[in-house]
């Protein structure tokens, strides 16, 4: 599934919670604490029609859902999700409504120079929100990453949560001439 990423401005330092500590005035420390935030896929349009391709294909009518595997890729706007095998549920009460893609095997969503890896991937159409567990990391441009046990992407609000176990990461620094 192609998620759309708008095209962002030079990488935005993350936003920290306020269980992140700063360190002031040259200090070399950063501490970090188990959750993080920060902005990744803002402004994806999220009611866009739904195109996908793979191997196989199998309707399962009865169950309300759609099994898809073998080099399965999903797109909605700009946004890519792909992966070995995805499970599509949906409802169909007068039309097909989409409810959730459950994905796994080496999930990669990406957008524009954004792309979000794990073992596992979850799009709640509902909720608008995907969740990466398992070897996740959020990478961006650069270099930028991080890297946790889970990741929550926010579709609405652009915003992400990374926790589960040690959370950590990258930021690339401009050079000044």
């Amino acid at each position: 599934m192609t998620l759309r990423l708008p095209r962002l401005p030079a990488f935005r330092p993350l936003a920290l919670r306020a269980a992140v500590a700063v360190p002031l005035l040259g200090m070399a420390a950063l501490a970090v604490s188990q959750q993080l935030e920060a902005q990744v896929f803002p402004g994806h349009n999220t009611n866009a029609p739904v195109d996908y391709s793979a191997d196989r294909i199998e309707l399962q009518d009865k169950e309300n859902r759609v099994v898809l595997s073998g080099n399965v890729d999903v797109r909605q706007a700009d946004l890519r999700l792909r992966a070995a095998r995805t499970v599509v549920n949906f409802t169909n009460v007068g039309s097909l409504q989409l409810q959730r893609i459950t994905a796994s095997g080496g999930v990669v969503v990406t957008r524009g120079d954004e792309r979000a890896t794990g073992d596992v991937g979850v799009y709640d159409f509902g909720q608008k929100i995907i969740t990466m567990t398992g070897n996740a990391t959020l990478k961006r441009g650069n270099g930028d990453t991080l890297h946790g046990g889970r990741f929550v992407i926010d579709l609405k609000s652009g915003v992400s949560s990374a926790s589960g176990g040690r959370v950590s990461g990258t930021f690339s620094v401009p050079k000044k001439n």
